[in-house]
């Protein structure tokens, strides 16, 4: 799939999809034209949540933190299910991470994956890094 056109259009892309295909077509895009991306996900009890602030030079992209070239077992809600509420905690994060960019308020959470565990009701937080071998966002 080729979304360069509607990201083109967009101020902040929010990724909300469920397949890999996708999140990296999702994000080629979102380097290609500087948007940034707000990437959620969510599966059984997990969640997680990070923004890709591809406005920044710096800035690590999703393919940085999971590499398109690498083999990863799709695992999908449609056959592992998921907490519905949990649907909702991450949607509603990643509306107030992207109003914030919008709004140019607060520290968005660029660099820092946010891992959600619905069982306990703990974050963790994560810090990525750009990788400069990326073969989407450190290209020269």
């Amino acid at each position: 799939m080729d979304f360069s056109e509607l990201v083109a259009q967009a101020d902040v892309v929010l990724d909300c999809s469920d397949n890999f295909a996708t999140r990296h077509a999702i994000n080629r895009a979102c380097v290609r034209h500087a948007r940034p991306l707000v990437s959620g996900a969510a599966i059984r009890f997990d969640g997680q949540l990070m923004v890709f602030d591809l406005r920044k030079k710096d800035a690590p992209c999703y393919a940085c933190l999971f590499p398109e070239d690498v083999q990863v077992e799709e695992v999908q809600c449609s056959t592992m299910g998921v907490f519905a509420p949990l649907t909702g905690i991450i949607g509603a994060m990643q509306a107030m991470e992207a109003i914030k960019l919008l709004a140019e308020v607060g520290d968005s959470l660029s660099g820092r994956l946010q891992i959600f565990d619905a069982k306990s009701a703990e974050w963790r937080s994560v810090k990525v890094s750009k990788d400069p071998a990326c073969g989407v966002c450190s290209r020269k």
